[in-house]
């Protein structure tokens, strides 16, 4: 049974595009779209989604205070900020507010590709190039070195 995927995302043309991206694939499905935090939130309550993929600058909340509600009400669920701004977001960042992913925007949709794997893993993932700090749980993102 494919994983459900929520994509979160005021730009229509992303979300339209991600959806074509994730229609060719047979392990995951694409089950909502929501415009905005708010709307996200009520939308992750109702469908019960595998993966929510956030956008960071969204309107009424953003893509951290998104995820940061989600967690709180739904642990399980899955969470990965795809964004222009990966560049501004640090491992702490993510860690303390539940992200278990941050692939960037301007990688283009190939960034998408590893998404599988990053809803069946157990520890966040976030672009070695983007770690700054060391991750909760010791590892510092870079070579699987520890802290």
């Amino acid at each position: 049974m494919p994983k459900k995927v929520l994509i979160a995302d005021d730009g229509q043309l992303v979300r339209q595009t991600i959806k074509n991206v994730l229609a060719a694939r047979t392990d995951l499905a694409v089950c909502g779209e929501a415009v905005n935090g708010l709307e996200a939130v009520e939308k992750a309550r109702t469908l019960r989604p595998d993966l929510v993929l956030l956008d960071f600058a969204m309107p009424k909340m953003n893509g951290a205070e998104t995820a940061s509600v989600l967690k709180m009400t739904m642990p399980e669920v899955r969470i990965i900020l795809f964004t222009m701004y990966s560049e501004n977001i640090g491992s702490y960042l993510t860690s303390a507010i539940g992200i278990d992913a941050v692939l960037s925007k301007p990688d283009g949709m190939t960034a998408l590709t590893p998404i599988s794997s990053l809803v069946e893993e157990e520890k966040p993932y976030v672009k070695p190039s983007l770690t700054t700090l060391p991750l909760a749980d010791g590892n510092d993102g870079e070579n699987g070195n520890q802290a």
